[in-house]
């Protein structure tokens, strides 16, 4: 598959699930439009860490940094009917041999995506959660045995279970993958679950986990340790721990085991679904 690749994507009604009652910050639907849904802001995390395999032996060769970029713009402000906002997102994952002669790039991930962002309210007018559907197509922009791309449709709901507890859970519907990976869904499943937990105001637990679509141990689970540097800041330092399968795409059937340290800028996005008291 060539680097340059192309996409329609077709955007259509969400479809809702019931409301989750939980805690939530006084929040009302006209203060959500310059925050939850700035017109630009980062997507998911963006980040730079570097460290060493536990599953093997440490060298220059096995030793990697891995970095992310990512962004979210909205397409228009106007809220678009069941009170949705339509918004692109693009998401860049590179893998770097960084310690290696003449440093190469092991691979880069480019993961587009189109969709729709909904807040979910309670009876009292507060925000309890966010669901957002989208359309996606990830790839490594690589070409011959070494392409791997896939597409899917995405659904993902984020609320609060605690106080100090937030959970997303995303499942999607992948197509158009079979040509280049056919394995794929055996390694990374159909969906994932991520819980994010503040243990202090400083100090943060994110783990998140994967299953295979097979009945066996195929899968991933990623725990990260996050160190806020300063107050009523989004500046970190992470502590990961990747273990398993599907880090990466050209290596998606290869088990990992990952332990990196490094500089990280959090996402905002979901932050107005925490407690006030913390942050």
């Amino acid at each position: 598959m060539p680097i340059s690749f192309k996409l329609s994507f077709y955007t259509t009604i969400i479809a809702l699930l019931s409301f989750h009652q939980v805690q939530s910050q006084r929040l009302t639907r006209d203060e959500l439009k310059d925050t939850i849904f700035p017109s630009f802001s980062i997507y998911k995390d963006t980040y730079f860490i570097t460290g060493v395999p536990t599953h093997t032996g440490i060298s220059k060769e096995t030793a990697d940094a891995k970095y992310q970029i990512s962004f979210k713009q909205l397409i228009t402000r106007h809220t678009l009917p069941f009170n949705t906002q339509l918004f692109i997102t693009y998401t860049q994952k590179s893998f770097w041999d960084v310690y290696a002669f003449s440093s190469p790039f092991q691979e880069v991930n480019f993961n587009p995506g189109i969709g729709l962002g909904k807040p979910l309210f309670n009876n009292d007018d507060k925000l309890v959660g966010l669901t957002e559907f989208k359309i996606e197509h990830e790839s490594n922009g690589r070409d011959s045995i070494y392409s791997r791309s896939w597409n899917s449709i995405s659904l993902s709901y984020h609320t609060r279970i605690s106080k100090k507890t937030l959970l997303s859970i995303k499942t999607w519907f992948p197509f158009s993958y079979k040509s280049d990976n056919p394995e794929l869904i055996k390694y990374i499943g159909y969906g994932e679950i991520n819980l994010v937990h503040n243990i202090s105001n400083d100090l943060q637990l994110e783990l998140n986990a994967k299953k295979g679509n097979q009945w066996n141990w195929k899968g991933s689970l990623r725990s990260r340790l996050i160190y806020s540097i300063a107050k009523r800041t989004n500046q970190y330092i992470m502590l990961e721990w990747f273990n398993g399968y599907g880090e990466n795409l050209i290596a998606f059937d290869k088990y990992r085991s990952m332990l990196r340290i490094g500089y990280i800028i959090r996402s905002t996005d979901l932050q107005l679904l925490k407690p006030a008291q913390l942050r």
